[in-house]
């Protein structure tokens, strides 16, 4: 009996909270949630670890909703006041936190609001919000504090629940001195919740700031769902140019099926490879934080939705500048403007992801498990492929350790893509990367922007009384453009090699669909490396160099 796995309507939940669940398709509690809910309703404060897609959200909502409604429905009645609070590393995580609380309060929406004040741009009508005084309040740490400080919100004498979620990102993310601040606005006394998908120096020091003898919940799970659902290998690549060149074949020879997560580490390279990538009339997508959020929130519909099969991105170690003593929004040479609160890497759904494949190797082993999360989460398979060059081998030692824990087992198998059969492709492949010019990538970063500009509603007046700047704005042509060649987009019959010519899709070029006439297969995805195993090519066992 007491291996038998708690159920939700086993923990004593409210009937709304319930029916909510059920509307979400839930029949039973994750792992973190089974452990971490029951404890947080006796009140105890949680360090609570998990791998990325095992449900911490609603692992920290659900008990956070019960504890509002029931002393909402037993206690005195008193003014209405915040009284949780939600901290996240990014805005998209935020916009993510809320959807997901609503979502879950469906049916005590009278009882319950949830505001996020994580944009910086909508302060005006953030101000609206919160003299209102929703229940629970979603923000980043700057955003909040900025709030503190204009006495937009007043924590100090009416704050009973503290979350800080993704609690390893947000020191990580410059947010230290924004933390500290805003620890003196909190009362001397309130609930908190640390949830993280690793434990490190950082969780450590927040734990000594926020949490008063809390229970460690570091679930005995992988930090990656097995092999079984979860594929991951790497390509030795023996020169940056045959990475493009094996990117190039995989792609457009439909090699790997379904969507997919394309992973650089910089946004400059971001664009080198989606102009590159468009030589050959592969559409993809850049999630660009250069962009508001509202744009970025809206490529991510789009990939949801079908329009592209495709999304380079780097993640929260690029966008969220993490590394020690970096100041915030200050990442790699070329990425100056990238917004310090935008990151993919973690949190963000993506859903029906077949494949992550890492082009460049993630900076850190922890990176390269927030870009494998993005893929097979729930029951859906996925694989995680990872291109390397040689001289990267001792820093994929390091992420090999990370993730076969104590037994040792290799995890990353190495996978004998034969070079000699794509070498007809190759000359392709020189001349696509001879487009692609620095000048092509600082125009097409700046197209995005434009773009932008023109779709402003801020903006929008200002054009009405300056036509002439919006004239001279919709007609500044690009001078130094990528030259696309049409002859790229297609694959002659003699170029395919001959043991994939019997599965080759040579990718076809998506025809534009609108929003509402788009239809979107939903299921389980399916293998996006079938045709690598009609190749003959078993994975074969990784050795320790």
């Amino acid at each position: 009996m007491a291996d038998q796995m708690l159920g939700f309507e086993h923990m004593g939940l409210d009937p709304r909270l319930l029916q909510a669940i059920t509307d979400l398709g839930w029949s039973r509690p994750t792992l973190i949630q089974e452990k971490a809910i029951p404890l947080a309703l006796e009140g105890k404060d949680l360090l609570a670890r998990a791998r990325t897609g095992s449900g911490k959200t609603a692992a920290y909502a659900i008990p956070m909703l019960q504890l509002l409604l029931h002393r909402k429905a037993t206690g005195p009645v008193v003014e209405q006041a915040v009284r949780g609070l939600v901290l996240v590393p990014t805005k998209e995580l935020a916009k993510q936190a809320q959807s997901m609380i609503q979502q879950l309060a469906t049916y005590c929406a009278r009882d319950i609001r949830v505001a996020d004040v994580s944009a910086a741009e909508h302060s005006a009508s953030q101000r609206a919000v919160l003299i209102e005084k929703p229940d629970v309040v979603v923000g980043t740490p700057s955003r909040i504090l900025s709030h503190l400080q204009q006495d937009n919100l007043k924590l100090h004498d009416s704050l009973e629940l503290l979350v800080m979620d993704e609690a390893d990102l947000l020191f990580s993310f410059g947010f230290e001195e924004e933390l500290k601040s805003l620890l003196c606005h909190l009362p001397r006394i309130y609930q908190a919740f640390l949830m993280s998908a690793t434990f490190n120096e950082d969780v450590q020091a927040l734990k000594e700031l926020v949490l008063h003898n809390p229970v460690t919940l570091k679930l005995q799970e992988s930090q990656l769902p097995g092999p079984d659902q979860l594929q991951q290998f790497q390509v030795v690549c023996e020169t940056e140019e045959d990475k493009f060149l094996l990117l190039y074949a995989l792609l457009k020879l439909s090699l790997i099926r379904g969507k997919s997560l394309l992973f650089v580490n910089t946004l400059e390279r971001s664009y080198r490879l989606r102009l590159f990538l468009e030589q050959f009339s592969i559409p993809v997508c850049v999630l660009n934080g250069e962009l508001p959020l509202r744009s970025r929130c809206h490529i991510i519909s789009q990939f949801n939705q079908g329009f592209y099969d495709c999304v380079i991105a780097t993640d929260a170690e690029v966008l969220g500048a993490p590394v020690k003593g970096r100041r915030r929004g200050r990442g790699a040479k070329g990425d100056r403007a990238s917004d310090p609160e935008a990151g993919v890497a973690r949190g963000i759904d993506f859903h029906h992801v077949s494949a992550v494949l890492n082009f460049d190797l993630p900076p850190t082993p922890e990176a390269y498990i927030h870009r494998a999360g993005r893929t097979a989460r729930a029951d859906n398979p996925g694989v995680v492929l990872t291109f390397m060059l040689p001289t990267e081998q001792a820093h994929l030692g390091e992420i090999e350790e990370l993730l076969s824990g104590e037994n040792g087992a290799p995890v990353l198998l190495p996978y004998q893509f034969r070079m000699e059969e794509i070498e007809g492709f190759r000359y392709r492949c020189r001349d696509a990367m001879r487009s692609v010019t620095k000048q092509a990538i600082r125009e097409a970063r700046l197209k995005e922007v434009k773009e932008e500009l023109l779709r402003s509603e801020k903006l929008k007046t200002y054009f009405e009384d300056n036509p002439r700047d919006l004239q001279l704005l919709r007609h500044d042509l690009p001078l130094h453009p990528a030259v696309v060649k049409p002859h790229l987009g297609n694959v002659p019959d003699y170029l395919v090699p001959p043991t994939l010519r019997g599965v080759v899709r040579p990718h076809k070029k998506r025809k534009k669909a609108s929003f509402s006439s788009r239809k979107v297969k939903k299921g389980k995805t399916q293998n996006p490396l079938r045709s690598f195993k009609h190749r003959g090519q078993k994975p074969r066992s990784a050795t320790k160099s």
